[in-house]
């Protein structure tokens, strides 16, 4: 066992050395040509859930054999159906609209003094050695004192406004047991050197999904919504890592 260490550890600070130099090299990569687009796939990633894509290959054998000499395809949806989203992989229209304000201001003052004192009039005799120890003068009566002034006054106020008008489409990745969907999507669009990225996710209800397979943001529960960017302003409007890891492990 103790032969095998230095060859762990050899490998450990290979791989260790090889992470950071292709980490080095796509962040070089991107300051020169900027940001890549995220390749198109199944939103899975957003929230993983257990999902299944495609019918097993008896079934699809089933409904060929079902089907072979009808007008109609089995599962196929009818002319005058529900459109709505209903399955796993349809997808549905997500409109967000917030339009969020909120405005707080807290103000606390507080002052507190003390002051305490304490004496000794007689201490067998020896008070008048202790006068003659302290020739510029000894009070018995007042040995000892104490005291005490603490104030303390704070003021914080919080002013917020957002608006973000957006919509994607999402994808039905779950049904619930309850008939409940889970939706996700991703959507990104590059303009110049920098990549918006806009995802959501969360769980809807059929009921609330509109004739025009649309749903808004505020009927989507637990709702993840994520709105940013990447690139080079994004970059240059950041904080410096080592000025952000001052900032938050300081003391002061």
């Amino acid at each position: 066992m103790t032969r095998k260490t230095p060859s762990i550890q050899i490998l450990a600070s290979g791989a260790l050395a090889l992470t950071l130099s292709l980490g080095a090299c796509s962040t070089a990569v991107e300051a020169v040509r900027g940001p890549e687009l995220a390749p198109i796939g199944y939103p899975a990633a957003l929230v993983p859930t257990s999902q299944t894509y495609l019918p097993s290959a008896e079934e699809q054998a089933a409904q060929r054999a079902a089907s072979a000499n009808s007008l109609w395809r089995t599962g196929a949806r009818t002319f005058f159906g529900d459109q709505r989203a209903r399955r796993i992989g349809d997808i549905v229209t997500v409109a967000i609209s917030i339009d969020d304000r909120a405005q707080t201001s807290n103000s606390t003052q507080r002052a507190r003094t003390n002051d305490a004192s304490g004496g000794v009039t007689n201490f067998f005799g020896l008070e008048n050695s202790l006068g003659r120890a302290f020739p510029g003068g000894f009070d018995p009566a007042n040995m000892v004192g104490v005291q005490g002034e603490a104030n303390a006054s704070g003021s914080g106020s919080v002013s917020r406004s957002e608006r973000v008008n957006l919509t994607i489409a999402a994808v039905v990745t779950d049904v619930m047991a309850n008939g409940n969907l889970i939706i996700q999507g991703r959507q990104e669009v590059r303009t110049n050197r920098e990549v918006r990225e806009l995802t959501v996710a969360g769980i809807v209800r059929p009921e609330d999904i509109s004739s025009a397979n649309t749903i808004n943001h505020t009927q989507i529960a637990e709702a993840r919504i994520s709105y940013g960017g990447r690139g080079d302003i994004s970059r240059m409007q950041a904080t410096p890592a080592a000025q952000s890891l001052v900032e938050r492990f300081s003391p002061f």
